[in-house]
C-alpha cells in the first residue's frame, strides 16, 4: 500500500501540468524543434501482472528510473531506460505468507514514436524494445538451500504522454510491459524450472530536453 500511495502522489502533482504547459508552450514550444537528446528522472513502480507460480506470489515495489533518449528526427527516438535503484519485492505463499524478499533492477534500450509535432501541448508515444532485469538479494524459503533468479531477458513495450512546459522543459508519463521468465537455481545449480513474472511498470517523471 505504501508503493501505491507514493505514486498516487506523484501522479497528482503532475495533473496541474498540462494545463500550466497550455499557457507555457503555446508561444514557445516550437522551439523544442530539431533538439537531439532528453532526460527524464522519476519513480514508477514494478508489478508482476500473474503469480509466477501456483501458489506463488511476489508484491510490486516503487523506485526511482531514468532514461536518456536520443531523437533521430523530431518523431523517432531511442531510448535507455532503467531503474536507479533496485525494487524490493516480498514473496508470498498460500500457506505460510511472506517466505522471503528478492530485488530487481531492470534496464532496456528501445526505439520509440513519437506522434505529432514539437509543439504540441501533449505528445503521446509508443515504443518496443529488449530489457533485462538482474534479480539479487534473494532470501526466499528459510535456511534451506540457497533459492536464486537468474536475469530475466525478453521484449518491451511501451506507451506514454509527455506534456510540454516550455521548450525545454517536460512532464511524462508511461507505462511498460515486459516479457520474460527468470530460472530457479537451487544451491548454485539450474533446477530447468522458470517463473513467469512479466511485469507491468508504471511510471511518471520530469524530463528535460536540448
Amino acid at each position: 500500500m505504501t508503493s501505491i500511495r507514493t505514486l498516487t502522489i506523484a501522479l497528482a502533482s503532475l495533473i496541474a501540468v498540462p494545463a500550466f504547459a497550455q499557457d507555457a508552450s503555446a508561444d514557445t514550444a516550437s522551439d523544442a524543434s530539431g533538439k537531439r537528446f532528453a532526460v527524464v528522472g522519476g519513480a514508477a513502480i514494478l508489478k508482476p501482472d500473474r503469480d509466477p507460480a501456483p501458489g506463488l506470489k511476489i508484491d510490486g515495489d516503487v523506485a526511482p528510473v531514468i532514461s536518456a533518449s536520443w531523437y533521430a528526427t523530431d518523431n523517432v527516438a531511442v531510448e535507455l531506460w532503467g531503474a536507479a535503484d533496485k525494487f524490493n519485492h516480498r514473496v508470498k505463499a498460500d500457506g505460510p505468507g511472506k517466505i522471503g524478499t528478492v530485488d530487481q533492477q531492470p534496464i532496456a534500450l528501445s526505439g520509440q514514436y513519437h506522434f505529432g509535432t514539437p509543439d504540441r501541448v501533449m505528445r503521446p508515444f509508443v515504443g518496443l524494445g529488449y530489457y533485462e532485469s538482474n534479480f539479487s538479494n534473494e532470501s526466499i524459503g528459510g535456511d534451506g538451500a540457497h533459492v536464486g533468479l537468474e536475469t530475466a531477458k525478453g521484449a518491451m513495450a511501451t506507451a506514454g504522454m509527455d506534456f510540454n512546459i516550455n521548450p525545454t522543459w517536460f512532464a511524462r508519463a508511461d507505462a511498460r510491459y515486459m516479457k520474460g521468465d527468470a530460472g530457479v537455481r537451487v544451491g548454485g545449480q539450474g533446477t530447468g524450472e522458470e517463473l513467469t513474472i512479466d511485469p507491468w511498470v508504471v511510471g511518471v517523471g520530469i524530463g528535460a530536453r536540448f
